[in-house]
This record gives C-alpha cells, structure tokens and sequence, in this order.
C-alpha cells in the first residue's frame, strides 16, 4: 500500500503509478509499503538539515526503512518527501508540466528506499539508467534526468 500525505491538491494515482512502476522495475513485490508525503521547502529545508547537516531545501529526501508488518508480512520500504515549490520551479526551467516532475521525484525517491545512489559514478549511472527506463515505462520517456 501506497500511504500519501498531501498539504497540496495532487493527483494521488499518478504518485501511486510512479511508485508503483519503480517496485515493478526493480524487482519487488507491488504490495510493499512506502508513504510520500508532498509538502514545503521550509519542511524539506529542517530536514535536510537535521539528517544530512545541509541548511538549505531540497526537491526530494528519502527516508529508507526495512520493517515486516509480523501480521501480514508486508515490508515497510520507506517514506518519500517532496518539495511542491521546488518541483514547480524544476518544472517550470525544465518546461514540462509539475505531474511529471513530481513522478521523476517519486521514481527518484523510491530508488533510494531500494538502496540506489548517486555519490559515485558507477552508481549514478546504474541509477539513472533505471530512472530513464521507469519515465518511459510511464509514459515520459521526454522527460530529462537532471545531473547534480
């Protein structure tokens, strides 16, 4: 199950879609559960602070987790925040519509819960390989992974 939490009217199957199309590329089971929550960049600014040392705002953070529900045996991945504002300004310089932006960040934050990173080249490559493979599968094979 797919949990979300929104200070903004969006969309809720397009993140479900995206998320959803990540689990599949990678391998994992489509009921693993993960929360994404959209908010602020004064909200993603303190917590990119608090757990990356970084005082300045951010489009995505994710927040890995690895639980079993002992009950169902469903596996907890994970939370995703995002930046509303700040995916509306990578939007509008990228010139595509915020839905799409918001999807690359959900595909980019799942990624993350599933342990993919960009420190290194060799990651950053096998990461945005998959990246471009799951924006096409949905649909935004145009949409262009920004380097960092």
């Amino acid at each position: 199950m797919i949990h979300i939490e929104s200070d903004f009217s969006f969309p809720e199957e397009l993140l479900k879609r995206a998320a959803r199309a990540a689990l599949v590329h990678e391998m994992k089971p489509r009921d693993s559960e993960l929360s994404i929550v959209l908010t602020d960049n004064k909200h993603l600014q303190e917590l990119n602070l608090n757990y990356l040392g970084i005082d300045a705002p951010t489009d995505v953070l994710s927040f890995p987790a690895s639980e079993t529900d002992p009950e169902s045996g469903t596996r907890y991945i994970g939370d995703i925040l995002i930046s509303i504002p700040r995916a509306q300004s990578q939007a509008d310089a990228a010139g595509h519509p915020l839905e799409s932006e918001v999807q690359l960040l959900v595909v980019h934050g799942v990624l993350h819960l599933l342990g993919h990173d960009h420190a290194e080249p060799e990651e950053k490559s096998r990461m945005w390989k998959a990246q471009a493979e799951i924006l096409h599968s949905l649909g935004l094979g145009n949409i262009q992974v920004r380097e960092e």
